[in-house]
């Protein structure tokens, strides 16, 4: 059974049976601040489980996208050389919110592996919590399993927790005996081997837990089941690999293609070819669902898999930029059941392609990175790379351990491993720690009705009269004295709750005998929570009260979010349709829109597009703006952002003629109450994603009154205006830089003794005969290697033929460096030399054979500079 069939068959099982067929939502998650990704199914169903929200159908079964890349079981170092392991994968789930509960939820399963799936009751097995009387009962009545089957497990395999605190409950699982055919082995031997896999969990959310340990019955038990299809499908397609099944078939084709190789054929080559179909199944759905490269995040997740991903391809041959040449091959393993692959080829290709070329450029001069580092080292007198900076060049570089290790030998340096293994294991812990974010966890509130507190009234007003549903403060309790921070809900209200970009509004709130700023507004959980600080009186529960927006800031908030329709419309007008909308900020007081691109946008390129911008301001178009179904949106031409997830109806926001988009924000009646325009600044914030930041309005207006009046300012002090004074500036910093470059050649004239010499002495004192070659040993106050090394340059081309060693003290660390001519260097190697001065003074050294440095403590350098005279001495004799 292919995959396509076994994810339609679980979805068309459970519609049969009164469940709504529910979209994946987006890796993303929406609205919970404690998840980086989607890593199971029941993650979209979460306020439903918690009863913060109501459910359109009690009953529901989804194929949901997922991903792991931390956490129990889940390093990602398994992925690739383990079977089973992956980052992304999809969860096959039926769910019911307080509907029909444990018999069902196994009797569904039973019949469906058994049945559709075809799978031998005497192949299975069901575990159960230990406590779960219930369940090891109607597994024994519904399936007929010998009770020797049905095995009952501790809390830490079969008891499933939302968190600390929250819904939890007991789970089953259902094994599969991988190999019926050989002799049964005990549970835990078939359970580690993976010869006894577990393909479906169900879980009985039945209880709630307490801050204090306590659970009590939940009034509506709930059923929450995963069945991970990778799995299922190596089980009903009889193979030992996860990747043996179609879902990889066809990438692992397309990657050993590209390789001019064969799957199969190399068990080393198989792991990189198995690490790149992975890590492209997660990097595409990333990309499609908004997600973008960065340093941090869900986007340093994003970064690590691209480069782990390029550091096997690199294993596999590639030399070029290769994984977004294998997206093809990701759209046609899913069959188009995720059309948002093929709708963000085109943007998604750019960022991979403009991420692997930066990071083949960075592991290019990664080497030279090592290089220097030992050079560093050497001249503190270290012969040991330090574990945390080999680890910085394996992070930042993507070197791997082992060419690090080579150059330093080549060195004669040693790696602190055992550092570089600390410093590689915190970081994993790092890893796993920012599974949740740093955004601000749920306001707890007690409200009676879940539908309470969601309606926002402010498309049509900005006051209102309204009732306190409920208030709270971090500590728990209301606000009440003046200057108190707290947060209220109100039944009805015109803030607007920060999303889409847009910031939440501001304002005040008033009521009988007291009064309270509000200082931001944002959604939890669906209802909108006002952030109050309380300047008069104390807020109770079930107070009526005025609501009133901050009009001047709520006006400028829109004038700059149609601003962003506009800009957005314009950049894919004149830089094409592959631009889309990777992320935006629409504040009151400027805009800031992210959006991919591969290449910088042009100062020529800007002008035409703010011109444009501005052009349809002063059209002063009427914008149309009302709800129409998704699809019919969609038909006409509307954008939608990625990774957001969508109802069946929407809210479309259009200036006819030129912009269309999904948008729930606040916006100007026609595109004339805008006001100018001016674009203020453009550049890269990721691989194959610009930024473009811009002001409207009175803010644009005030822009130009500053820059006319510093241009002003500038001629007056130049003493010319318009192009005469941007030629006068240019010509004073080209004076500058001559006048740098001139004290430069001085400071080395003088160093080198054309000058009077530091030292008080005749530049020519230094200078030796060692058997007939010419040796120059000299101290020197240089500041660094850099001009020692350059120093050394200009001697030995004084010199013509012999040996240059220079030093530099400071604060009793000596710096050195040996310079051989080519007509010497069969005899004397620069090198050694810098060894014996090392050795000499407590440090180390090593280089070239014509240029090499040290480095060690010492007071002076007379042991140095005698230790180098005495290896030259013995390479002559």
């Amino acid at each position: 059974m292919l995959s396509p069939h076994i994810r339609q068959s679980f979805i068309d099982f459970y519609t049969g049976r009164g469940h709504a067929a529910v979209a994946s939502s987006p890796l993303v998650p929406r609205d919970d601040p404690t998840l980086l990704f989607v890593n199971a199914g029941m993650v979209q169903f979460k306020n439903f489980f918690l009863g913060v929200e109501q459910p359109e159908s009690p009953r529901a079964v989804t194929s949901q996208k997922c991903l792991r890349v931390s956490g129990k079981h889940n390093d990602l170092e398994n992925v690739g050389p383990s079977p089973r392991h992956h980052t992304f994968f999809e969860m096959l789930g039926n769910f019911s919110f307080g509907d029909y509960f444990k018999e069902e939820a196994i009797a569904s399963a039973w019949e469906l592996v058994t049945g559709p799936w075809g799978l031998r009751p005497e192949h299975l097995f069901a575990t159960v919590f230990e406590q779960d009387d219930e369940a090891e009962d109607l597994w024994l009545r519904i399936s007929g399993l010998p009770p020797k089957r049905v095995l009952r497990c501790g809390e830490k395999d079969n008891f499933w927790a939302m968190g600390d605190t929250g819904p939890c409950g007991p789970c089953s699982e259902i094994f599969v005996d991988t190999a019926p055919d050989r002799p049964e082995v005990g549970w835990e031997e078939g359970t580690d081997s993976g010869r006894y896999l577990e393909i479906w969990n169900l879980v009985f959310m039945q209880f709630e837990r307490h801050e204090d340990g306590r659970t009590e019955p939940l009034p509506n038990p709930s059923i929450d089941t995963g069945a991970g299809l990778e799995r299922v499908a190596a089980v009903l397609q009889g193979v030992d690999s996860n990747y043996d099944t179609d879902l990889f078939g066809t990438i692992l084709n397309a990657v050993a293609g590209a390789a001019a190789s064969e799957y199969g054929r190399d068990p080393e080559a198989d792991v990189s070819m198995r690490v790149v179909a992975d890590h492209l199944r997660a990097v595409g759905f990333l990309l499609a669902d908004g997600v973008l490269p960065s340093n941090e995040g869900r986007g340093y997740v994003l970064r690590r898999l691209l480069r782990r991903a390029s550091r096997h391809g690199m294993k596999l041959g590639f030399e070029e930029p290769f994984m977004a040449s294998l997206l093809p091959s990701l759209e046609e393993a899913f069959a188009g059941h995720y059309p948002e692959l093929e709708k963000a080829r085109e943007p998604s290709s750019a960022t991979i392609t403009a991420e692997e070329t930066r990071f083949l450029e960075t592991v290019a001069v990664g080497a030279s990175k090592v290089q220097q580092a030992i050079e560093e080292a050497r001249a503190e007198g270290e012969s040991t790379l330090a574990g945390e900076q080999v680890f910085r060049l394996y992070d930042t570089f993507g070197l791997p351990i082992e060419s690090v290790r080579e150059i330093a030998e080549e060195e004669q340096f040693t790696i602190d491993e055992e550092g570089f293994e600390a410093a590689l294991a915190e970081q994993r812990e790092r890893s796993r720690r920012v599974t949740a974010t740093a955004m601000p966890a749920r306001v707890e509130f007690s409200i009676s009705s879940p539908g309470i507190g969601r309606s926002f009234t402010g498309y049509d007003e900005l006051e209102a009269g309204s009732r306190t549903v409920a208030v709270a403060s971090a500590e728990g309790a209301p606000a009440r004295e003046v200057g108190d921070t707290g947060f209220a809900v109100f039944e009805r209200t015109p803030f607007y709750a920060e999303a889409g970009g847009q910031v939440g509004d501001v304002g005040f709130v008033e009521w009988d005998g007291g009064k309270a700023r509000v200082r931001d507004t944002f959604q939890d959980g669906g209802r909108i929570v006002h952030r109050i600080e309380v300047v008069e009186g104390a807020l109770e529960e079930g107070a009526a009260v005025e609501l009133e927006v901050d009009r001047a800031k709520r006006e400028a908030a829109q004038r700059h979010h149609t601003a962003t329709h506009l800009l957005h419309a314009a950049l894919r007008q004149h830089l094409g349709t592959g631009v889309r909308q990777a992320g935006s900020l629409v504040h009151p007081d400027r805009l800031r829109f992210d959006f991919t691109h591969g290449a910088p946008v042009t100062e020529e390129q800007q002008e035409t597009i703010e011109d444009t911008v501005n052009e349809w301001v002063r059209r002063a178009v009427p914008l149309e703006i009302g709800e129409r179904s998704y699809d019919e949106a969609v038909a006409a031409g509307a954008m939608a952002l990625f990774g957001e997830k969508y109802g069946d109806r929407v809210r479309t926001v259009e200036v006819p003629g030129f912009s269309l988009e999904l948008c729930g924000g606040c916006h100007v009646g026609n595109t004339g109450e805008i006001g100018p325009v001016a674009l203020v600044g453009e550049r890269g914030v990721a691989a194959g994603v610009r930024r473009i930041e811009a002001l409207a309005g009175d803010r644009a207006d005030r822009l130009r009154r500053n820059q006319l009046h510093l241009l002003t300012s500038l001629e007056r002090e130049i003493g010319a205006s318009g192009e005469q004074a941007a030629a006068e500036v240019r010509a004073l910093k080209e004076r500058l830089r001559e006048v740098e470059r001139e004290l430069a050649r001085l400071r080395l004239g003088v160093l080198a003794g054309d000058g009077k010499p530091a030292s008080g002495q005749d530049a020519a004192a230094d200078t030796r005969s060692i058997r007939g070659v010419d040796v120059v040993l000299r101290e020197v106050p240089a500041s660094n290697v850099g001009e020692l090394r350059n120093l050394a340059d200009v001697l030995r081309g004084r010199l013509g033929s012999g040996v240059v060693v220079l030093g530099a003290l400071d604060d009793g660390k000596a710096k050195l460096v040996a310079s051989v001519t080519r007509d010497v260097q069969d005899r004397i190697d620069a090198a050694a030399v810098a060894r014996a001065m090392g050795s000499a003074i407590s440090g180390s050294g090593g280089g070239r054979r014509d240029f090499a440095q040290a480095g060690g403590r010492a007071e002076n350098l007379t042991l140095a500079f005698a230790a180098a005279a005495q290896l030259i001495e013995d390479c002559l004799s």
